[in-house]
């Protein structure tokens, strides 16, 4: 089975606002980078849209750790909160969970490869998280045309 590392990273101007998010495949040292936007959205899906954007470039089932400073999506798989909202019917406290199209379009691809989540600490040492950031803030600038800079 192929190993994959994944770093993500989203952002997002005003919250909801302009976001964009980018992620880095690497196998066997060969790195692909991506990253896309949306005019008006949350960091939060941006995060999650990184991550899945990711595993949607994977062929086969994989091997996968994905590096990431987000809490919001690393924390919903390693505090097993998607196991919970799955048992849930998608529901946390009655309500049915934030960004649920996005989460069931994560889990189904989650369970498609062997997936290790591992947080990274934001905007410190880590360079391909660093990378990640600039092509997310990137995307915010695109579609802001510059006005972010």
């Amino acid at each position: 089975m192929k190993e994959i590392e994944i770093y993500t990273d989203g952002a997002c101007s005003f919250n909801p606002g302009p976001g964009g998010w980018g992620a880095i495949l690497i196998y066997n040292g060969v790195e692909k980078k991506i990253s896309g936007g949306e005019q008006n959205t949350t960091n939060n899906r941006m995060e999650l849209l990184a991550v899945i954007n990711a595993l949607l470039c994977l062929k086969e089932k994989c091997s996968v750790k994905i590096y990431s400073d987000s809490a919001y999506v690393v924390n919903a798989y390693l505090q097993k909160w998607v196991d919970n909202w799955k048992a849930n019917g998608w529901k946390k406290q009655n309500k049915q969970v934030k960004n649920v199209e996005l989460w069931q379009q994560l889990d189904n691809l989650v369970q498609s490869h062997q997936v290790e989540f591992i947080k990274v600490k934001g905007h410190s040492d880590n360079a391909y998280n660093n990378e990640c950031d600039k092509m997310a803030r990137a995307e915010v600038d695109k579609i802001l045309g510059g006005q972010n800079e």
